[in-house]
């Protein structure tokens, strides 16, 4: 009878421990509010870090950080994630024919590969991509992301007062689609994160066109991709987000400038802002 009751206890002791185990949560990221106003210089804007080795946020203009906007030319991460990961872009045999119609951008027009259409953020390429990839999938995927708010409804980009080209607008540019700078921060580490659920050779060729050309920090490589978009003729939304690699792992980033009356801001200058950040930011923690 003892020799039973014995077993039982460590039946007990044992079921407990894998109960217990399979109930451990990662914690709860950090969140630490820091001051980076210097870098803004009065500029109307927000940043954010990831560091998941030391799970935290580092998060400047708290509430506009958590403010959905549109993604703008920053969805070319994504809907070139999809296309490279179900075989609608393939790099090596990616060129597209130019229409003939003349665009704004003189890089847009020519036939164009997927490396320099995604450099150039070539729209026109990217439509034609997004197209191909359809609606239900492009849902599926940015519900696999938890992108935002998800919506794709304004497909065709009517709500962009912008422009009514078609080839030139959709529902990432100034419509349906929208997204706060904590949130891209996130869908970063999705993607590019230890526990990404995409092949390795689709990560790497997105990695290969999302290379930042000024590479100035130390033990750290960038890669990143821009975004603008305006409203009734005025800029409303720029952007700058992707991941640096670290010697300590990756650390993801994101930089939004809203709009600044009398102010000629970009995503130029948001690129500047977050690569001057992330500089610091290596340069201390590393």
């Amino acid at each position: 009878m003892k020799k039973k009751n014995f077993l039982l206890c460590i039946c007990m002791v044992l079921l407990c421990a894998v109960l217990s185990a399979g109930c451990t949560k990662t914690p709860v990221p950090q969140t630490e509010d820091v001051d980076w106003s210097s870098y803004f210089d009065g500029l109307n804007g927000a940043a954010v870090i990831y560091d998941p080795s030391d799970n935290k946020y580092m998060i400047y203009n708290e509430e506009l950080a958590n403010t959905r906007r549109s993604p703008c030319s920053t969805f070319k991460i994504i809907s070139s994630l999809i296309a490279l990961e179900e075989g609608t872009i393939v790099p090596e045999d990616s060129t597209r024919t130019w229409s003939g119609e003349e665009f704004w951008n003189e890089d847009w027009n020519k036939d164009i590969d997927f490396e320099e259409a995604f450099r150039t953020s070539c729209v026109w390429y990217f439509r034609e991509v997004i197209d191909e990839i359809g609606k239900e999938r492009m849902r599926e995927a940015l519900d696999t992301l938890s992108y935002g708010n998800c919506d794709i409804s304004d497909w065709e980009g009517r709500q962009n007062t912008n422009n009514d080209n078609r080839a030139l607008t959709g529902f990432w540019i100034e419509s349906s689609l929208q997204i706060s700078p904590k949130e891209q921060t996130e869908v970063m580490e999705r993607i590019f994160g230890k526990d990404t659920i995409y092949s390795g050779n689709t990560i790497e060729e997105l990695k290969n066109v999302m290379r930042a050309e000024e590479q100035n920090i130390a033990d750290c490589t960038v890669y990143g991709k821009t975004g603008t978009g305006k409203a009734h003729g005025v800029l409303a939304d720029a952007w700058f987000t992707g991941f640096a690699e670290t010697p300590e792992g990756n650390v993801y980033f994101c930089v939004y400038l809203g709009e600044n009356e009398g102010e000629d801001v970009s995503s130029t200058d948001a690129r500047q802002i977050a690569m001057e950040i992330l500089t610091d930011y290596c340069d201390h923690s590393l």
